[in-house]
């Protein structure tokens, strides 16, 4: 077990720098660039994003006198301070190998537009990623669960079939287009003014008493909470179900039952360890989903200002540490949390030897 975790963990390295070097080499062929903006800015041009650029953020690939489209008429060594300013005074591969030397000592750099380290930003937004990516997994976990339970227990029975139905629906409809339809039913859309629209607080909140401290925040949450939840709560249903009906028909469940042991004995003393394997190892990989993917969308409708909003401005805006400060934190997580998922498995059941696989 322990010679396992050493070995997973010395593969997370070659892992990171290959996921880095094939996101650097894609963003250097990427239209546009901090250079380029600035350039546009400057002159009041509008950037072709249709052209092909390459090399430093946004050079253009074909021949020109200018290498930035809209710095005619800029002094070509005011457009190389600009370069400078930016970092982009340097071969790519030399920008790289810089880059990977500071996250090494991590040190992930300055916003280009924020005028903040990365850090700092990554600390201020994460809270609000945290908040919903862990209270949509609990809540997740706390329906899924006993329903697969329930809809196993009962296959084929009327509540079977009605909670399918639920699941079938749930799992059709997008997080983020139930987003809109509750933006519209509930928060001042077109019908009911119930719920905020805006943050995880509201004004004034540090000066609260804790119990309303506590309304306020669950208040806020309760749309977006409810957004994810139903786009996420089927397919961990469906799981649950036939992992515990693959384990309800197998040969020891029924000489358990023939010894006269009772159905909730057979479930919680037999059952229950080996059809959970799958469900609670699966809890790292679906907490990393939500907590970094998923909530992308509804950060945006619910103007959450969390880490998937932040990455898609730094995208958006060609922020490029930004990008990959936020790409090696996000990359280094659910490398780690694939560790723990392997190490919930042998928790889960002992008898799983990872250190025996060839």
């Amino acid at each position: 077990m322990f010679a396992y975790i050493i070995r997973r963990l010395l593969l997370i390295l070659p892992t990171l720098f290959g996921i880095m070097v094939i996101n650097f080499a894609i963003v250097q062929f990427a239209p546009g660039g901090p250079v380029e903006q600035m350039v546009s800015q400057l002159t009041g041009t509008a950037v072709n994003a249709t052209a092909r650029f390459a090399g430093t953020g946004g050079e253009i690939a074909a021949g020109g006198k200018e290498r930035y489209r809209g710095a005619q008429g800029l002094d070509p060594g005011f457009v190389k301070e600009i370069e400078k300013l930016y970092g982009f005074d340097k071969p790519a591969h030399e920008r790289f190998w810089l880059m990977m030397k500071q996250y090494l000592q991590f040190d992930f750099g300055r916003s280009f537009y924020r005028d903040r380290s990365v850090i700092e930003l990554v600390l201020e937004k994460m809270p609000v990623s945290i908040s919903l990516g862990l209270w949509t997994t609990l809540l997740i976990y706390l329906i899924s669960f006993p329903l697969g339970v329930a809809k196993a227990m009962r296959d084929g029975s009327p509540f079977d079939i009605w909670t399918s139905v639920v699941v079938i629906v749930g799992n059709a409809i997008p997080a983020f287009l139930f987003a809109i339809l509750l933006v519209v039913l509930f928060a001042g859309g077109s019908y009911f003014n119930w719920f905020p629209l805006r943050g995880l607080t509201s004004p004034g909140w540090v000066d609260m008493s804790w119990p309303n401290r506590i309304l306020d925040y669950f208040w806020h949450l309760a749309l977006p909470l409810s957004a994810l939840v139903i786009g996420s709560f089927a397919g961990l249903t469906m799981l649950t179900k036939n992992s515990f009906l693959e384990e309800i028909n197998k040969q020891y469940v029924m000489t358990a039952r023939a010894k006269g042991l009772t159905e909730r004995q057979v479930l919680y003393g037999h059952v229950f360890r080996n059809a959970m394997l799958i469900v609670v190892a699966g809890f790292p990989s679906a907490l990393i989903s939500i907590l970094f993917t998923g909530a992308l969308l509804i950060e945006v409708i619910f103007s959450l200002d969390g880490l998937g909003l932040l990455g898609y401005e730094a995208v958006i805006n060609r922020d490029y540490p930004v990008v990959f400060g936020t790409l090696f934190f996000f990359s280094l997580i659910g490398l780690v949390f694939g560790l723990i998922r392997d190490v919930t498995y042998i928790l889960v059941d002992p008898r799983i030897d990872f250190e025996g696989r060839g």
